[in-house]
């Protein structure tokens, strides 16, 4: 069984000054994918990236609170995290493994830094990874467009990493 992670879908990205690449069709490409999660009675788990105290994402900041775009109905797992792998230091390993999930399913923001370390991460903790082609997102960098930052990754991680499927083509 598949289970859904949806990686840092919170206030401070989505409604942050840097606005991301089709941030409206990937919330609703998210919605959709929890929808299929749920009728497959697949696990749902959504991580809040948390800063250190003093910064804009410090503990208790509303920054950090998941986006309400997403149609959250009770069953999903929401924690915290402070690294871009969404496994370091957090509960995510076992608390997939207690759900019965043998693979993710990765989606959210930032392409190039949590949703990247957390499909490397995934196959190194014996976990069947999937990325979502059309189910992450980042913004524009001084150096590239977001746009290519997503095509880039999608080649990259295809293969050695996860594999890379579109979200209409998605069945949990």
């Amino acid at each position: 069984m598949y289970a859904l992670l949806i990686l840092d879908i919170q206030v401070g990205l989505i409604h942050g000054p840097e606005k991301p690449w089709r941030c409206d069709e990937l919330l609703e490409t998210l919605n959709t994918l929890m929808d299929k999660a749920r009728s497959a009675g697949a696990p749902i788990f959504l991580a809040r990236h948390i800063g250190p105290a003093g910064s804009p994402i410090e503990p208790g900041s509303p920054l950090t609170l998941i986006a309400q775009e997403l149609k959250l109905m009770g069953g999903e797992v929401v924690f915290e995290k402070r690294r871009p792998n969404a496994f370091a230091m957090t509960d995510l390993a076992d608390n997939l493994r207690s759900s019965g999930a043998t693979g993710v399913v990765v989606t959210g923001m930032k392409t190039q830094y949590c949703v990247d370390s957390t499909c490397r991460a995934a196959r190194d903790l014996g976990f069947d990874a999937v990325l979502i082609a059309d189910g992450h997102t980042c913004s524009d960098t001084p150096l590239m467009k977001a746009e290519a930052i997503v095509a880039h990754h999608n080649a990259t991680l295809n293969g050695p990493f996860c594999q890379l499927v579109q979200a209409e083509d998605w069945s949990f």
